[in-house]
């Protein structure tokens, strides 16, 4: 049996890569990543050859073995090893726990951490770790805005998907403890295994299923599963260090104008 798409998805995220970050490593698109992944599509030879050594594994194991159950096999002998020898196992729930790493002052009075863009591919990596968030630079703002006994985050976003807040622009965030706190239709930063750092707007489709939505209409909206869910951070505001054109605000009134005429004309046809 080929286990190719399985041990795609399993060895990218055991790396902590997303979908674009191996097609950059391979030279490749990101789609196509996506659909070999999901079995639409077949690697060519020379790319499965190159996967291979990227993720350190023979040919034969990449395509013919489940890595997944090799490595859990691992994990069980190993840790039957250590019982053998008096050491201790720990065993986590089902749910297991979510550790969000802070930094504080001598004060013990939180503060907080910017994600620019640059740190973004190291972030999905190092997000658990409190020696790489603590590297990461960090502020106090004493507004009203951000109270306090709450976790904060900035995150630098890219990429024109959320006009009209520019790229560059910096996304003020708190945390979100669990998934059922999502407000429908408000903007969040997710962190996820699959897309690293995402600004989107979040919808609820189904169980175990988050719809992500754009600002800016020319971006379609997709779908992705809760499980690839990493950090969802919801956002509060943002900062921008790019000043509007007096053309772009009038751009934005004539859209706010036409979106308003449709609605109308919508309700005179109903």
């Amino acid at each position: 049996m080929i286990y190719l798409k399985e041990n795609m998805k399993f060895l990218r995220k055991q790396r902590a890569l997303t979908q674009g970050q191996l097609a950059d490593l391979l030279n490749s698109k990101r789609s196509l990543i996506g659909s070999y992944e999901e079995g639409r599509g077949v690697p060519k030879l020379s790319i499965i050859r190159h996967m291979a050594e990227i993720f350190e594994v023979s040919m034969d194991d990449l395509l013919a073995v489940d890595l997944s159950k090799k490595e859990l096999e691992g994990r069980r002998k190993k840790a039957e090893g250590k019982k053998a020898e008096g050491g201790d196992a720990a065993e986590t729930g089902g749910k297991g726990l979510k550790v969000l790493s802070v930094v504080v002052t001598p004060e013990n009075d939180e503060l907080i951490s910017i994600v620019p863009v640059k740190a973004s591919a190291g972030y999905l990596n190092g997000r658990a770790d409190a020696e790489y968030v603590g590297q990461l630079p960090h502020f106090s703002m004493p507004v009203a805005e951000l109270s306090q006994g709450r976790s904060y985050r900035v995150f630098q976003i890219k990429g024109d998907s959320m006009l009209p807040v520019p790229p560059g622009s910096y996304i003020f965030c708190d945390y979100v403890e669990e998934a059922s706190d999502i407000r429908e239709g408000k903007p969040y930063v997710l962190i996820t295994s699959d897309e690293g750092i995402v600004y989107k707007r979040i919808f609820l489709p189904g169980e175990n299923q988050l719809q992500l939505k754009s600002d800016n209409p020319e971006y379609e909206p997709y779908t992705v599963e809760t499980t690839s869910v990493l950090e969802i951070w919801r956002a509060l505001g943002f900062l921008s260090f790019e000043l509007p054109e007096p053309d772009a605000l009038n751009v934005q009134k004539l859209s706010a104008v036409v979106a308003k005429m449709q609605e109308e004309l919508a309700k005179i046809k109903g």
